[in-house]
């Protein structure tokens, strides 16, 4: 079982997180996609995009959905998709999440999910709280 991924984000920060997360891994799993957000992209059209992209993903499985913004036009597309048990939206991605997800994308969706929403909140440390412990 895997889980298929899709990184919606603004401009190229998803192929970025992807590319970075890839060479620590030494490679990404093939059921990854981005799709690029731009400030001039047509949301109907992203929409339809993205809709295709998770009926490629999704490998009878479901996909799990990063957005780099709540509330930007990358996570309102990945809500619009958002549907139990077949595709899960997390907002907010960062290096860590997506380390985690990729390391565990055998789990089901829901268990990924929150495997990816703990390594995205574990990987977000203020550095001066570590000199007081």
């Amino acid at each position: 079982m895997t889980i298929g991924l899709l990184l919606i984000t603004h401009s190229r920060i998803g192929e970025a997180i992807l590319e970075t997360a890839g060479k620590m891994l030494e490679g990404a799993p093939l059921a990854v996609e981005t799709l690029p957000v731009g400030i001039d992209s047509n949301p109907e059209q992203l929409l339809a995009k993205a809709g295709e992209l998770i009926n490629r993903l999704d490998q009878g499985h479901g996909v799990l959905v990063f957005t780099d913004m709540y509330g930007s036009t990358p996570s309102n597309i990945a809500y619009s998709l958002a549907e139990q048990g077949r595709v899960n939206v997390i907002s907010g991605i960062n290096l860590p999440m997506l380390i985690r997800t990729l390391n565990y994308q055998t789990m089901d969706l829901d268990a990924l999910t929150e495997k990816a929403l703990s390594g995205g909140k574990e990987g977000i440390i203020c550095c001066e709280n570590l000199n007081k412990q």
